[in-house]
């Protein structure tokens, strides 16, 4: 099971699936790498040397921000979101959705699942 980035990836997939496992890296990306180490994307990842391995790391290292690294980077820009009070940061804060979606019907996934709240009985129900 080959290491990229601190990440085991699969070594069944085919080598542009596998690298898509590293945060990160797109599918986009994971060709690009691959066409400038000159390693074929249809290969697997169980089927790379040590040294291609290493030139796949070095890449990794040298050109991109993955997993921990940006992973800081973008709860850096949240924080920053909220310490500056801006709207997206107050969405943070609230849980509710930040880019744009309605919030009348859907937008469980931020909300959580539904309070109900007591309905106040009206003078027709007595």
């Amino acid at each position: 099971m080959p290491r990229v980035s601190g990440v085991d990836i699969p070594p069944n997939k085919r080598l542009d699936v596998a690298l898509t496992y590293v945060y990160g890296i797109g599918p986009y990306l994971a060709k690009q790498l691959l066409a400038d180490v000159k390693i074929d994307p249809a290969k697997r990842s169980k089927e790379l040397t040590e040294e291609q391995v290493a030139q796949i790391n070095q890449l990794i290292e040298r050109k991109f921000v993955v997993e921990g690294q940006l992973r800081r980077q973008v709860m850096q820009n949240i924080q920053r979101l909220k310490e500056i009070k801006a709207y997206r940061g107050l969405r943070h804060i609230k849980g509710l959705p930040v880019r744009g979606q309605r919030t009348r019907t859907n937008a469980r996934t931020r909300k959580g699942p539904r309070r109900t709240v007591a309905r106040k009985k009206s003078v027709k129900e007595l």
